[in-house]
């Protein structure tokens, strides 16, 4: 079986354990992730985090960015054709529907500093026990990454993390990975 045959495989068998979570079930996982990330190392030293504004099937990350934009510099992907650009999270109120998939981003001008970025929060469909991460396909976050010296923290619900995923040259592999 090709590679791509896998990851879709992968990606449909988690789509559908997904559908499975009510949107309670995943806040109460997110706020167990989010007590992980309060405590780990590299999170707390940091002062400038890239995360994600989640979508409604990912790892509930609205209430962090809010809570940790207070203390921290919060950067978050906007889509731009086929690579995300950064821009800096000023609240919600700064904040328009991006243009493909309906994700609130934020307004203002690109972040022009990405080494200044020292812990990347990145969502995936799939994880594995060696920090490998499989994103949805479009390979957004991997291109991106790729640029990036900052550490890279994954984050999933229990079902995402598997044993081992399929990977090519393009994945780019986390620094440690966070579920509950």
């Amino acid at each position: 079986m090709r590679i791509d045959d896998e990851k879709q495989q992968i990606r449909n068998a988690i789509k559908i354990r997904k559908r499975s979570l009510t949107f309670e079930e995943k806040v109460v996982r997110s706020n167990r992730i989010h007590e992980q990330l309060s405590v780990n190392s590299s999170f707390v030293k940091a002062s400038t985090v890239l995360f994600y504004w989640s979508m409604k099937d990912e790892v509930y990350t609205h209430v962090m960015v809010e809570q940790w934009s207070r203390s921290k510099t919060i950067i978050l992907p906007t889509v731009a054709g086929d690579r995300l650009e950064l821009k800096q999270y000023k609240g919600t109120a700064k904040m328009i529907e991006g243009e493909n998939y309906g994700i609130p981003e934020p307004t203002g001008p690109v972040f022009k500093n990405p080494e200044d970025i020292d812990v990347v929060i990145v969502p995936g469909v799939a994880f594995d026990l060696k920090n490998n991460r499989m994103g949805r396909g479009k390979a957004y976050y991997d291109k991106l990454l790729h640029n990036l010296n900052a550490y890279k923290l994954g984050v999933c619900f229990d079902f995402q993390l598997l044993d081992s995923i399929p990977v090519d040259e393009l994945d780019v592999k986390m620094d440690l990975v966070l579920t509950c």
